[in-house]
């Protein structure tokens, strides 16, 4: 059997990649011209050249493949172009999913966010029926993919086998980039996190968010949404685990709220002008203002989502980015 993957040099797509291949399974990936394929060094995959907004390519690419896994999108806390954000997360979901239903593909699963998900912002772990709406979404690519999630939904109605996941924060090895949860590690590292905000996350291990797609596809409700998380941390317990492993001291000092998100408009306004991203991306702080905890029971219990221990997931991310270069000279 064949997949299709999208966004398979990203961090979740390359680690959907992996598993699919572990499962015996061929792979299409889909690959911009110019794209890094570093994370799929030494991985036998077809490459297939396309884009997210060319309906011809993605559809011959999709024909003949029994699954799809979307996982493509533009994933930044600030941009200078967000129009370019919405054509790549809603208009790319469309065509990616237009080109599957044309091309017959059996199931096709949907890599969404938590940040489209209702969250109560008390601590209180948000659910896949937790209401929301997009007045709630705070920046342009979480407002881009609570668009997008509503355009996947109008294909099940069109007879498409769609399942959507909603990844929480994933951790562990070839985060090249690296993401936003990434670069808080590496700054970690780095010894350029001095303090931090009071707020939380919730933790996966990217090998069980990307065998959590791989799960949805075999054994997913058509239509239904699936949390792909594990356990709920504040920041401030994430530093511990961070210390605990690299022996590194943990920052002490709690930052107040209200003055990072007056610096963060600040340089929101020297962005807009320079062009260069922020230091202090306004969206990251607005997130920062409600824990982000979710509740991932329902996965677990319908799809089977591992549960690998999230310190373990920090401490393979810390050993990758140590021997990657991510590290400055000490």
């Amino acid at each position: 059997m064949k997949a299709f993957v999208t966004g398979a040099t990203g961090f979740i797509g390359a680690s959907i990649v992996r598993e699919l291949l572990k499962d015996g399974l061929d792979v299409r990936a889909l690959v911009r011209h110019g794209s890094d394929t570093r994370n799929l060094q030494g991985v036998t995959v077809e490459w297939w050249q396309g884009d997210l907004l060319d309906q011809s390519a993605l559809e011959n690419g999709i024909r003949g493949c029994a699954w799809v896994f979307h996982a493509a999108a533009d994933y930044r806390l600030w941009t200078r172009t967000p129009q370019a954000m919405y054509r790549a997360n809603v208009d790319g979901t469309r065509n990616v999913l237009e080109a599957a239903l044309k091309a017959g593909a059996e199931r096709v699963v949907y890599t969404s966010s938590v940040g489209t998900l209702g969250n109560p912002g008390d601590g209180t772990p948000g659910t896949e029926t937790t209401p929301v709406s997009i007045n709630d979404m705070v920046g342009d690519y979480k407002k881009s993919k609570f668009l997008a999630e509503r355009e996947a939904e109008k294909f099940v109605d069109r007879g498409l086998g769609l399942i959507i996941v909603n990844p929480s924060t994933p951790v562990g090895p070839q985060d090249i980039k690296p993401t936003p949860t990434g670069k808080i590690i590496v700054d970690f590292l780095n010894n350029r996190m001095p303090a931090y905000l009071d707020t939380g996350l919730n933790l996966i291990a990217v090998e069980d968010c990307a065998r959590g797609h791989i799960l949805a596809a075999q054994k997913g409700r058509i239509g239904a949404r699936y949390i792909l998380g594990n356990r709920n941390l504040t920041l401030r317990e994430i530093f511990a685990m961070l210390e605990r492993i690299t022996g590194r001291p943990a920052p002490r000092v709690r930052l107040p709220y209200w003055p990072i998100l007056l610096a963060a408009y600040a340089n929101e306004g020297i962005s807009r002008i320079t062009g260069r991203e922020p230091l202090i991306p306004l969206a990251g702080v607005q997130m920062a203002k409600k824990f982000m905890f979710f509740d991932s029971s329902q996965a677990v219990t319908e799809l089977g989502l591992p549960q690998t221990a999230v310190e373990a997931a920090l401490e393979r991310a810390v050993g990758w980015f140590q021997a990657n270069g991510y590290l400055k000279q000490q």
